[in-house]
C-alpha cells in the first residue's frame, strides 16, 4: 500500500501540515485494513512527502515513510516550512564570467543545465528565480537570485522590487547557488561533492541517473 501527500505541497501552516500527515497516515491504515479482511496480504504500508514526513507526529502502522528531500532540502521545501534555508545541505558551485551593470546583471557559469529548470517557487509566496545566491559560506546574499537563465548562463539579478544592492562580485568570484528543487537539480550533476565545517571536500558521492 503506497500513498503520496501531494496535497501537502501547497500547504505551509506546521499545524496543518501536521494533519495532512496524519490523514495519510490513517488513509493508508485503512486501505490496509480493507486489503488485509478480503484476505490479501498487505506487508507494505508505505506513505511520505517531504512535508508530511517533517511534521508527522505518529507513524504507528508505518512500514515505510519516503522522506522526498528530507536529506537535503531545498527552496520549494523551505517555502512549505518543512525546512529551514540555512539547513538546505545542496548547492551548485558557480563562477561569475561577466557583467551588464547598466541592466543590474551578474553572469555566470550556471545556467539551466546546471539549475535544471524546475521553477516551482515560482507558485509560492517568495519567489526565487533559479535559485537564492550565497557566499561560499552558503549566506545567502538578501534579495539576490538567479533571475533568469539559458541553457549555460545565469542572470544574477535582485528580486524584483527589492530596495537592496547587488554585491560586489568581479569576475572570477565564486558563489553558491540553492535550487529550487534538489532533486531536479542533482539529476543535473553526475556527482556530489561533500564538504565540511570549512569548506573542505570530505568526500565524493556518485550518483546513480537513469531510471
Amino acid at each position: 500500500m503506497l500513498l503520496h501527500a501531494g496535497d501537502s505541497y501547497s500547504l505551509s501552516d506546521p499545524g496543518v501540515l501536521a494533519d495532512a500527515a496524519e490523514a495519510e497516515r490513517r488513509a493508508a491504515m485503512t486501505a490496509a485494513e480493507i486489503l488485509r479482511s478480503a484476505g490479501l496480504p498487505c506487508p507494505v504500508v508505505s506513505v511520505g512527502s517531504t512535508p508530511t514526513a517533517r511534521y508527522a507526529r505518529n507513524l504507528d502502522g508505518v512500514t515505510e515513510v519516503r522522506a522526498g528531500v528530507f536529506m537535503f532540502g531545498d527552496l520549494f521545501q523551505a517555502g512549505t516550512t518543512s525546512v529551514a534555508i540555512e539547513d538546505i545541505a545542496i548547492s551548485v558551485l558557480a563562477t561569475v564570467i561577466g557583467h551588464q551593470r547598466a541592466k543590474g546583471w551578474i553572469i555566470v557559469d550556471a545556467g539551466w543545465m546546471a539549475m535544471s529548470r524546475d521553477r516551482g517557487t515560482a507558485r509560492q509566496k517568495i519567489d526565487q528565480g533559479y535559485g537564492l545566491v550565497c557566499d561560499l559560506s552558503s549566506r545567502p546574499y538578501g534579495d539576490v537570485i538567479v533571475a533568469d537563465a539559458n541553457q549555460e548562463h545565469g542572470i544574477v539579478a535582485l528580486r524584483r522590487g527589492s530596495a537592496a544592492a547587488l554585491p560586489d562580485l568581479p569576475v572570477g568570484s565564486r558563489i553558491r547557488i540553492l535550487p529550487n528543487h534538489a532533486c531536479a537539480t542533482g539529476a543535473q550533476h553526475d556527482k556530489y561533492h561533500v564538504l565540511d565545517g570549512t569548506g573542505a571536500v570530505r568526500a565524493i558521492w556518485t550518483r546513480i541517473n537513469g531510471w
